[in-house]
């Protein structure tokens, strides 16, 4: 897999985890089309992260732990894949410390709205 990151190209997401500062920014935004954001995001310790305002989609790379998306809670491990809804309170806890996962922002702030169908 090839990723463009700051105007040059890096073959696989391993490469990519190393241009994350060890003490620092722990995402790095690889890919953006259209309303499509694609980020590399590998938090160390705890997961600060807060809602957004647009829909996204986890997909765990590597590493295990649990996720929590309002009250409810789960267990992931590599190739699972999670769908938050824009505004919605989220964040990984105990996870390992390989853990790393892909994250796919899309659609309009707020988010897409859900249709219904007879």
């Amino acid at each position: 897999m090839t990723i463009r990151i700051e105007g040059g190209i890096v073959h696989g997401y391993m490469k990519a985890l190393g241009a994350l500062a060890p003490d620092g920014e722990r995402s790095i935004e690889l890919f953006r089309h259209g309303t499509l954001t694609v980020k590399l995001y590998a938090p160390r310790g705890s997961d600060p992260q807060t809602p957004h305002s647009r829909d996204e989609v986890y997909v765990i790379a590597s590493g295990t732990g649990r996720f929590r998306l309002g009250s409810q809670e789960t267990s992931f491990a590599p190739g699972d894949v999670i769908f938050v809804p824009a505004a919605q309170e989220h964040r990984f806890t105990e996870f390992s410390d390989d853990f790393a996962t892909w994250v796919f922002f899309y659609g309009p702030e707020g988010g897409e709205v859900e249709s219904k169908t007879a």
